[in-house]
């Protein structure tokens, strides 16, 4: 089984846990309590620490920083963690910070998301699976994040916000209530703007599902329908066509109200 390899210069303190394979580039640090799964690669001038898990091929550019304690005034040392799946890519000065033991306790990140750089995932956030955060693209504490979601440059999120799959932050939005999945926001404060139908046609969604999506957004937004009526109607459509049915499910929990 191939050694994890680490540059002189990189300090890994004892108690860390590197899988096979794995590298550690020059003036990194990989902290006591912290776990890397095989196939991994920390770059140059890194600080992976806190009680973090990083799983299998991760890429990790430099000048990161992966579970450090979080941004908050409540924080008092309590033992909160970061846990972060395969084959996310980390590019240079992303920042991700730990749980409080006010939430969660825990930051969650999927599997395949592409971080790019400045961006930053504060304290209790759950981001799914495929995300890609643009430069500079920043979330606040308790945000959930959906699967595919884009959040574009220098676009932010208000804590504990949610956006739903497959939906679309254009370039500089600033997101103060929930976006539902499917729905493309732009502006400050957001504003809805259509659907991700480019996104969902490159993710193998049909013109049937596609025009579905769309007659979806207008029940919601162009109707003139109450909330609990647009329910309803989405509700009975997902029966007929299926992949309405993450969109009937956010709405049927509660959050910061919808961006409308």
């Amino acid at each position: 089984m191939p050694m994890a390899r680490i540059h002189p210069t990189a300090v890994v303190e004892p108690g860390a846990q590197l899988g096979a394979d794995v590298e550690i580039g020059p003036y990194s640090l990989i902290g006591p309590a912290v776990t890397i799964g095989a196939g991994t690669v920390v770059g140059p001038h890194v600080v992976v620490t806190g009680r973090t898990s990083l799983g299998t091929r991760n890429r990790v550019y430099q000048f990161c920083s992966i579970g450090e304690i979080p941004q908050d005034r409540k924080y008092a040392g309590e033992p909160t963690t970061t846990t972060i799946g395969d084959d996310n890519t980390f590019r240079e000065y992303t920042s991700i910070h730990a749980g409080t033991a006010q939430d969660r306790g825990d930051t969650a990140i999927g599997n395949g998301n592409l971080f790019l750089a400045y961006t930053h995932v504060a304290h209790d956030c759950v981001v799914g699976n495929f995300t890609t955060f643009s430069n500079n693209a920043q979330i606040a504490g308790h945000v959930t994040i959906g699967d595919w979601v884009v959040i574009g440059a220098y676009a932010g999120v208000h804590q504990f916000c949610r956006v739903g799959a497959h939906a679309m932050l254009a370039a500089g939005s600033i997101v103060l209530q929930d976006v539902p999945p499917f729905v493309t926001v732009a502006g400050y404060p957001a504003k809805p703007a259509g659907t991700n139908n480019e996104g969902l046609r490159r993710r193998g969604f049909s013109a049937a599902q596609i025009a579905a999506v769309r007659r979806a957004y207008k029940t919601l937004y162009r109707e003139g329908l109450s909330l609990e009526d647009a329910r309803a109607a989405l509700a009975a459509a997902a029966v007929e066509t299926p992949a309405l049915a993450p969109l009937v499910a956010f709405l049927a929990e509660s959050g910061r109200g919808l961006a409308r």
